[in-house]
């Protein structure tokens, strides 16, 4: 019986156009692998769309084999057996990233969280992603205990 934790494989995306949620956020049904997460990224309004694909690029070479979902209309990136070590939302005037143990991370992933081992990366519009310093998060939360979601 396969653990309903577990990363699954992956499963196709749906072809009709996703309804956006509030905050801009794609509705995109749960499914496994690249392609419902590429169906999220290319259903984000605006310039979100171009930092979705960018974010997914910069995660990809840090953890090559990464495993990939979309859950709670949001992308989900993780080790095959291990868990889930980050995802991201789309709001209204940013794109938050969640580090699901960030506060294991160095230097700190600089947003606060209610729950005491995550931390979020608020990105806006006009900010300069620090393209190494994500990198280096994404390979730190990679190697550390996932979780099962």
């Amino acid at each position: 019986m396969a653990d309903k934790t577990s990363i699954k494989p992956a499963k196709g995306a749906g072809a009709e156009k996703p309804k956006l949620l509030s905050g801009g956020n794609p509705q995109i049904a749960k499914g496994y692998g690249d392609g419902p997460v590429q169906a999220y990224i290319a259903a984000m309004p605006g310039w979100k769309s171009a930092l979705g694909r960018r974010l997914d690029t910069l995660i990809m070479r840090a953890v090559p084999g990464v495993q990939k979902a979309v859950k709670w209309n949001s992308p989900f990136y993780g080790i095959g057996g291990e868990g889930w070590f980050l995802s991201f939302h789309c709001f209204t005037k940013y794109i938050k990233v969640a580090f699901f143990r960030g506060a294991s991370l160095s230097p700190l992933p600089p947003g606060t969280s209610k729950q005491k081992e995550v931390r979020y990366l608020d990105i806006y519009e006009d900010d300069q992603l620090d393209e190494a310093q994500f990198a280096d998060w994404v390979k730190q939360a990679s190697q550390l205990p996932g979780e099962k979601m």
